[in-house]
């Protein structure tokens, strides 16, 4: 299969770029400066095409692909709704949550969507206190779910009746599930280091996560009951944030070149990489960008399989 790349779409490697970021072990609001240029990308798997979207002075993140050929996003703690013909960003009505994080995301069915929302009001003594709502697609007043804090949603398994997010509990970041009425919260990974990202296979099946249980970020996947963990990279970079295909043939995922620990930051040398889940073979999808936290947090995929969604960024 031959990949070719629109390079002069995506913002080359920059370098001297001063750079902030507040960071919770790969989830979080960022602060960066004003100055910041977000370039919203769309990327056909099959022929390497990147076009971009949209170009604008303002911190874009995680965008979630609509099947009504939109896209959600996050800044500055609001989200937004951004056609991909118009191009013209919306806010949507998100009531009280003023707070929104990069991590956020759509029912199975559409007609609903998740937000990790930065509840300041929560009794916690923890500095950061993210708790993950529902409201419709379309707007709304949300509903929370997650009595813990903080918990930054991820995933939504096929059947519309569980979710899965990274919560840091007694000083760890771990896999846990709940339902979407709520309840009692189910911890699927115990490991030492961050687990994160978890996110599900279209059947089910699995869920897949980036772990450093072994003191490298790398991909993983398991059971949707946190049984058999399995390794799936072994490479020198950082790994984090695999995104199954609807069609559950791939992964996306963004690699950092560098080894970068446990943290996902903003601004820093990425690429995205593809791996066909039936061969296990792996290959880089873009050149590498600058990018990081913000780029790809979150399930982007076009319903047919054949796109994603993705953002870069430049900072003067």
């Amino acid at each position: 299969m031959k990949t070719t790349y629109t390079a002069v779409r995506l913002l080359p490697l920059q370098t001297g770029l001063l750079l902030f970021c507040l960071l919770f072990s790969g989830s979080g609001l960022a602060q960066v400066r004003k100055d910041t240029t977000s370039f919203i990308h769309t990327l056909n798997i099959q022929t390497g095409k990147i076009d971009t979207v949209l170009t604008i002075q303002k911190h874009l993140e995680a965008p979630n692909w609509h099947p009504n050929n939109y896209l959600i996003l996050n800044s500055q703690g609001r989200l937004y709704t951004l056609p991909l013909q118009a191009a013209k960003l919306q806010e949507l009505h998100t009531g009280f949550a003023s707070q929104c994080n990069n991590d956020h995301g759509l029912s199975p069915d559409k007609k609903w969507l998740a937000i990790s929302h930065n509840d300041k009001q929560d009794p916690s003594p923890k500095s950061y206190k993210s708790a993950i709502y529902i409201l419709p697609v379309s707007g709304g007043e949300p509903r929370r779910i997650t009595k813990e804090v903080p918990s930054f949603w991820h995933g939504w398994s096929p059947d519309g009746k569980t979710l899965a997010y990274c919560g840091e509990r007694m000083g760890n970041f771990d896999i846990y599930t709940i339902s979407p009425e709520g309840g009692e919260e189910k911890r699927l990974t115990t490991s030492e280091g961050l687990d994160d990202g978890p996110d599900y296979s279209a059947d089910g099946t699995y869920i897949y996560f980036n772990s450093y249980r072994t003191g490298h970020m790398q991909i993983w996947r398991m059971r949707a009951d946190g049984s058999k963990p399995e390794q799936l990279t072994f490479d020198e970079n950082s790994n984090w944030f695999p995104h199954p295909s609807p069609d559950n043939r791939w992964i996306v995922y963004i690699a950092y070149t560098s080894d970068e620990k446990q943290s996902h930051l903003f601004g820093k040398p990425v690429k995205l990489r593809l791996m066909n889940l039936k061969t296990r073979v792996i290959r880089d999808i873009t050149p590498v960008f600058y990018g990081g936290q913000g780029t790809i947090n979150v399930p982007s995929w076009s319903p047919d399989s054949q796109k994603l969604a993705f953002v870069s960024y430049s900072v003067k």
